[in-house]
């Protein structure tokens, strides 16, 4: 189920499936929307974030889970993952540290950080039972002539 809201801001909520391939579908849906909002120059960097958040709720979570994407004015979008897992991972959690170098585990989180201008993190409570969760965001901004995208170095 999509919704969305077209005009400035504009919104919109990805709920995706329990399934390999949703990382693909998050990426293909994110290239459309900021392509017809004339935000072309963000898509590498903000592919790369929405697919590592997509992935990370994918993989580490078996509930339900959503891609969001938001106008956050200034050539800027907003990327938040929401899933049914109360539990806040490392990085969002603290300060980004670098893995150890021979982790199995935190290597795309960590670049998500690298990568995006900003992030963070909100536990989710409804007061529902089985409803809540958390919700990772990320902020990408459009390339400006003296510095990388998404705050990249």
């Amino acid at each position: 189920m999509a919704s969305a809201t077209v005009s400035p801001p504009w919104a919109y909520a990805l709920q995706l499936p329990r399934d390999p391939r949703a990382p693909g579908v998050a990426r293909s849906t994110l290239r459309t929307i900021l392509r017809v909002h004339g935000m072309r120059e963000l898509t590498e960097t903000a592919e790369l974030l929405a697919s590592e958040l997509v992935t990370n709720a994918y993989v580490h979570f078996s509930g339900e889970y959503s891609l969001r994407l938001r106008d956050a004015g200034r050539s800027r979008v907003r990327l938040s993952v929401w899933d049914t897992n109360p539990d806040i991972p490392a990085p969002f959690r603290w300060s980004a540290e670098a893995p150890a170098e021979l982790a199995e585990r935190g290597r795309g989180l960590y670049l998500v950080t690298l990568y995006a201008e900003s992030w963070g993190a909100y536990p989710m409570t409804t007061g529902l039972p089985g409803q809540g969760g958390k919700l990772l965001w990320v902020e990408c901004v459009a390339k400006t002539d003296d510095a990388s995208p998404c705050g990249a170095q």
